[in-house]
């Protein structure tokens, strides 16, 4: 496998991969019920969040032979709020944006207050998992944060994920994200590793 690691510019082209990853997984199923909306709007909601990314963190891309695999999306947290976000999500989402609304409004609850860098979204193309490009995506991004001494949060949309980060040094958070009559995420949190700690 030949794998090459780069910054990624182009929200849309980021935002566009996430969504095609994630269009039929539980969460997005909870947030729009009709199947065929369920694409075109995750592309809109996602690339909006990858644009955000840019400004206030770091999206990074893989490529595997040449071409693109995955992409994943860091904020330095706290960062600020999008502006217009909901009025963006109630031009595209419609009856959904009330969804969209409520799943921020339980993820910000438990969202950590102290400074750490938040990885909101990491996707891997479809038949594209399985070959260690996720590994090498999160192990990109750790090696700074172990580097600056920063930790690290996210909420894992399934336990596959979760048992992905459990190896790289993430750890369960006190409680879990609880969509109602929905799926349940997982919040992990992970503390810098010392070179030590690493090898």
């Amino acid at each position: 496998m030949t794998a090459e690691i780069t910054r990624v510019t182009d929200a849309a082209l980021a935002g566009g991969l996430i969504a095609e990853t994630f269009h039929t997984d539980e969460i997005t199923r909870w947030l729009i019920p009709r199947a065929e909306d369920r694409l075109p709007m995750q592309r809109r909601f996602f690339t909006m969040w990858a644009g955000h990314a840019l400004e206030h963190g770091d999206v990074y891309g893989i490529h595997e032979s040449g071409e693109p695999a995955g992409v994943a999306v860091w904020f330095t947290a706290p960062f600020p709020e999008i502006a217009g976000e909901q009025e963006a999500i109630a031009s595209f989402a419609g009856d959904n944006a009330e969804r969209y609304r409520l799943f921020g409004e339980v993820a910000g609850k438990l969202h950590p207050e102290q400074p750490h860098h938040y990885l909101a979204f990491i996707a891997l193309e479809r038949g594209r998992t399985g070959r260690g490009l996720g590994s090498l995506l999160l192990e990109e991004h750790h090696r700074r944060l172990d580097a600056e001494g920063i930790p690290a949060y996210l909420e894992a949309s399934s336990e596959a994920s979760r048992r992905l980060y459990l190896r790289h040094g993430y750890v369960d958070m006190p409680e879990l994200l609880r969509l109602p009559d929905g799926p349940v995420m997982y919040p992990m949190w992970r503390e810098p590793r010392s070179s030590a700690q690493a090898g």
